[in-house]
């Protein structure tokens, strides 16, 4: 008796999202198998525990070979040994080259070195991921940092052309970019409340608005190192604190504008000195490596902290640095508007971003 049966034949390269996500997170296939056995999937697919086991192998082993594509994922599309759609492409690359807020925020901001790499252990065992997930995530930033240091063009930009991300993926990249390469601080116990999304929400304001691409968008590093001349005009901004009519004047024009708009007014019009020495000196010291590194312990220290201690709300520090940079354009004898004007809509844009309640 004949039997006639219908094959069909695909060369489709089967990933499973969830047990990619598990080789992502550094798991062993021993237990990748126990998590997806605890996950119920032999009871949904009806497998045997050694079925189990050999798709799992079997499933790693291709996203060991699939690194070495991930790794440069322009040519992850053209290349023949796997047919993987489109669709699932981008998710493979999006899924490798994303990265646990927790790892981020250990690691920001510190040169991506072979001694950083060497303290992994550490921040494996405070965050609690692995560490093959731990190295992974930074060979990733090393890589990204180390082919974009050499174009021109937007940095955001050219990661995304580069590593196929989308884009807030590619924008968070341009900041993990930037810190490296300016060195800033992150790790002091004063700056532990801030996250890296916070942080990164800065670094997007002074690539957009201090760097060198901010003004020629056609220089090599446009986007990761702080336009030179424009921290040196920095320095004319002491006008404001060294001139003591000029201080008046500023302190006069602020508290007007402020006067029956919040509760807090008298501490406003005490700590009016104060914060302007605090946020013109930040301006001021900015040509000075350290104080570029300390910037964001700068703005926490000398108006972040004070505000805070007055028991500020976020609705009045806008307000506060709303007419605080406002009444300086209005100042005769003051002659450098369109500085402050660079200069203060990213310092009002951090302190808002930083300033948790």
């Amino acid at each position: 008796m004949s039997v006639e049966l219908d094959v069909f034949v695909g060369n489709t390269t089967i990933m499973d999202k969830e047990v990619y996500q598990l080789w992502l997170n550094g798991y062993t296939v021993n237990d990748a198998v126990k998590v997806r056995m605890e996950g119920g999937v032999m009871e949904e697919c009806e497998a045997s525990a050694e079925v189990l086991l050999s798709d799992t192998m079997d499933q790693f082993r291709t996203f060991q070979m699939c690194e070495r594509l991930l790794q440069n994922p322009a040519k992850l599309a053209n290349q023949l040994l796997f047919q993987i759609p489109p669709d699932r492409q981008a998710m493979l690359i999006e899924r490798y080259y994303a990265f646990a807020d927790a790892f981020v925020r250990e690691v920001l901001g510190k040169k991506l070195s072979k001694g950083t790499k060497k303290d992994l252990d550490d921040v494996s065992a405070k965050t609690g991921i692995t560490l093959k997930s731990c190295r992974r995530q930074f060979d990733n930033f090393k890589r990204v940092f180390k082919v974009v240091e050499e174009l021109k063009g937007p940095l955001v930009e050219n990661i995304r052309q580069h590593f196929l991300l989308p884009d807030q993926l590619a924008r968070d990249y341009a900041a993990i970019v930037f810190f490296a390469n300016n060195r800033f601080e992150t790790g002091k116990k004063k700056l532990q409340y801030l996250t890296f999304q916070d942080f990164a929400f800065c670094a997007g304001q002074l690539i957009n608005n201090w760097t060198v691409g901010a003004v020629d968008n056609m220089v090599e590093d446009m986007d990761v190192d702080l336009d030179k001349e424009f921290l040196q005009d920095l320095k004319d901004l002491k006008i404001l604190i060294a001139d003591k009519d000029l201080l008046d004047q500023h302190k006069s024009l602020v508290c007007v504008a402020l006067r029956g708009k919040t509760k807090v007014f008298n501490e406003m019009e005490t700590n009016f000195k104060n914060l302007s020495r605090g946020l013109v000196n930040i301006a001021a010291k900015l040509t000075n490596p350290k104080d570029v590194r300390d910037f964001f312990i700068d703005l926490v220290e000398k108006f972040i902290e004070p505000c805070k201690s007055d028991r500020w709300t976020a609705t009045d520090v806008n307000l506060y640095l709303t007419h605080y940079t406002n009444s300086a354009h209005i100042l005769d004898s003051f002659k450098y508007q369109t500085v402050w004007t660079r200069y203060m809509g990213v310092i009002k844009s951090c302190i808002l971003r930083m300033y948790h309640e």
